[in-house]
Formats: C-alpha cells, structure tokens, sequence
C-alpha cells in the first residue's frame, strides 16, 4: 500500500490509469490504492489534457474529491463496500444527474439542471462509485458534430453521440464511462476511439431519466478499457424499473463472473458482411480477411438474407418518427438554434406516416427471427465496428452503417479494440451475441481481446 501511494506522489499517474478497471477495483477493495489517490489522477490527466481534447461537459474537481474523500472515510470505518468503490466513473450529458447540469449537448437546454439522478446514476452511487463528471454528447445525442476531438488525432472524429465518453475513456481521464446508443452511438466511438464499448441486449438497463430520443432503440452503454471492465460496470447497471416498459424483472446476471471465466471450448465466430459492405475501407476489408485467416478453423462466413438490405431504411423510419415525437418541443421552442441535422430529422420524422412506422416496427420482429440459425451455430457473429477507422476532419461524426443494425434488433453488440489503421489509427472489431446471451458473449470479447494481445 505504501509503495503504490509513493509511487503516486512521485508522478505515476499515467502508469495507474493505464491499469484496466477490474485492476483498479481490486486495488481499491484492498486498501492498495485509495479513492482520492485515483480520483486525483483522473483530475490531473483531465487538466493536462481537456483543453485540447474537450470531453467533459461539467467537470468540478472539488466535488469529485468531496466523494472520493467519503468514501474513503466509508471504507476505512470497516463498512462493507460497493462493487464500483471508488471507481471515478463519466456519465454522458444526457442522462440525469441531481443538482448537476444535464443539458442534452443543446443550446435549448443549457443551464437545465435536474433534480433527480436516473436510474443509472442511483446504482453508480450505491456501489460507490465516484461521479467525475458529465462528459460531450453531441446535440440532443444525435448526429450534429460536437466539439471533442479525438484522442489519437485531434484531427479525426472521436465519432459520436457518445463522443466525449469514448474520448475520455481513451486518453486515460477515466477508467470508466456511459453512453447511450439509438444508431450506433456507443459501438463506432469505441472503435475510432480504441477502448471497449458494450451495448446490451435492448431493455437489460432502465432508462428511466435518461434523454429520450426513441423508445424502440435508446440503449444505454458503457465504455473501457477492455471487455472484462465494460462487463463490471454493465453489471451494476442492469435491472428492472417500472418507469420504463422495456424493462423485466429477472434474475441479476453474472456478467464479470463470466466475462472472466475459460469458455468451455474455444469460440466459434460467424464472420457477417452486413448491409453496406460496399462502404467498408480497403484496409479495413484486408484486416479482416487477415483475423479471418488467423483464427482459423474458429471463423465461418455466412451471408445474411436480402431481406436485412432493408434494415438501415427501416431503423432510420422508426428513429425518426419517434424523435419527431419525443423532439416535438425542441423544433417549437428552439428549432432555429438547433443544428442542422437535427432540424432535417424533425422535419422529416414529421412526414412518416403511421402505416410506414408500424410496418417497420413489424420489421424487426421479422429479422430478429433470421437470426436465430446463425446464433444456433456460433458463439456470436463477428464483423465490423465501423467501415475505417475515425474519418479526418470534424464535419462528421462517421457512418453508423454497420451498427443500426443490431440497434434495431436489439442484440447485444461489444467492440474489440484489436486492429490498426495504415495511419496509426484504432480499427474496432465488432462482436453481436443472440438477445439475452450478454454474458455470453463479454467472454467471448474478453477471449478475443486476450487472443489478440498474445
């Protein structure tokens, strides 16, 4: 314990927060490293790093220390403590935080301040975790690019709209992060970003006080390091609220348990060139085809059905007929400083017809089911986070292709950080498991990312 704490005041920093989040708790619950300790190491790497990369939205490093400080003082009566104890944790911008500004990443929002944690924030805070702060969304968690920058290239999106949450993670300001994702707003982050995000199974986190865009795909996600940290958080996270109908009541899952556990046997992975393939970089193509070749007998490829070519138009129809819905006082009160993709979505989500939205909705019933066979055969399907890696310039967030799909089957989808780019930028690998089968499918993340780190 005194080594780790000198090393600290002799400038090792860099080197804590380089450690994995499952590391980190584990130094925590046994007295090696102290909340403050690390609470102080975020607050210093966000103060040598924020005025160029922009992630946070709010940040007050004296209330971050006030709750490191409790808690310390918590453990050190010889109370039980949390499984996040001490954890300094970022939450996106649009998820509700008591007395803390939330304010959407839009003009129409700024000084909001609400005055009830979600449900996010409630277990973050009962497991002891250490709020850091509130981290970039983009505007109203939609495709208008915000001001972050990303962390391996000031130069190139972070993606988005769970940019400054992807971006934090990255440089090292956090260990842990959460976003939300209604296209591909966790999974593509993490890719151009080279951490770990996790998008659950539809319905396994409660989204009660978190920015509602679309009811029929909002996810909230999380973002590390590596799979076996996303699997920590994710854990504390899932649960039933009656607040929100998407929700069940069921056993609370084991997903760090098995996330760290040897599968049975080695895992069996579909190689799937989703819809927009076409898209995909020569690089990225030639990546694959080289992951393909290395794990061998492990991969098969399989083509998916026409019928899911379809699947980005009708993703996209209910997205934007529920935003025009949820967004309705936005274009009424503000539409004039609202950015311009968000103002062509109201406009066009205002046009859907019902007949339209409602077969869409039909739609990904129809597809979940031409699923079941692959899953049958497979421990999850394997193909890619994103069509390259981050796209130069600010202008865009990058293109959701590949995820939008999973998003609207509600399947739980993970990204591997395991490729490069010809320029040095991270190329994420994207795992999708079968609804329900999250446990499942963070170990196989955790085998991949171990596989590709030997």
């Amino acid at each position: 314990m005194a080594a780790d704490r000198a090393n600290l005041r002799q400038g090792a920093g860099p080197l804590l927060m380089s450690l994995g989040a499952v590391e980190l708790r584990d130094r925590l619950a046994s007295g090696a490293l102290s909340a403050l300790e690390l609470t102080e190491a975020c607050i210093t790497r966000i103060g040598s790093r924020e005025g160029e990369l922009r992630a946070w939205a709010w940040h007050d490093p004296e209330f971050a220390r006030a709750q490191a400080r409790q808690l310390d003082a918590h453990r050190a009566s010889g109370k039980a403590i949390g499984p996040l104890h001490g954890l300094p944790v970022g939450i996106k911008d649009v998820v509700d935080t008591a007395r803390i500004p939330t304010e959407n990443g839009c003009p129409v929002d700024a000084g909001r301040v609400p005055l009830r944690d979600a449900f996010v924030v409630e277990r973050l805070r009962q497991a002891g975790a250490v709020i850091l702060g509130k981290t970039v969304s983009t505007e109203l968690a939609f495709m208008d690019p915000a001001a972050t920058r990303n962390p391996h290239n000031p130069e190139h999106t972070p993606g988005g709209s769970s940019a400054g949450s992807a971006a934090a993670v990255a440089d090292g300001m956090v260990p842990l992060a959460i976003g939300t994702q209604t296209g591909g707003s966790v999974i593509r982050p993490a890719s151009f970003c080279g951490v770990t995000g996790y998008k659950p199974t539809f319905g396994a986190i409660p989204r009660r006080g978190v920015l509602l865009q679309s009811q029929s795909l909002d996810t909230v996600g999380v973002f590390a390091s590596d799979p076996a940290g996303a699997a920590m958080l994710a854990e504390v996270l899932f649960g039933h609220d009656a607040a929100d109908s998407a929700t069940s009541l069921t056993p609370p899952p084991r997903l760090l348990e098995t996330a760290l556990s040897a599968p049975p046997f080695a895992p069996v992975l579909a190689f799937v060139r989703p819809p927009g393939w076409d898209t995909a970089e020569p690089q990225l193509r030639a990546a694959f085809d080289e992951l393909c070749e290395a794990l061998g007998d492990q991969v098969f490829e399989v083509d998916l059905p026409r019928e899911f070519d379809a699947a980005a138009a009708h993703r996209r129809c209910i997205n934007l007929a529920e935003m025009a819905r949820n967004f309705h006082r936005y274009g009424r009160d503000g539409g004039a400083a609202l950015g311009r993709s968000a103002r062509e979505a109201l406009a066009e989500g205002d046009g859907i017809r019902a007949r339209d939205y409602l077969a869409a909705l039909d739609w990904a019933q129809v597809l979940q089911a031409g699923l079941a066979e692959i899953f049958e055969r497979c421990d999850a399907i394997l193909c890619p986070a994103a069509p390259g890696p981050a796209p130069a310039g600010l202008g865009s967030t990058g293109d959701p292709i590949f995820n939008g799909l999973w998003t609207l089957l509600g399947t739980p989808a993970v990204t591997v950080p395991i490729l490069t780019a010809e320029n040095g930028l991270p190329m994420g690998v994207q795992l999708v498991g079968a609804r329900g089968n999250d446990a499942r499918l963070l170990r196989t993340a955790r085998w991949l990312h171990d596989w590709a780190g030997q």
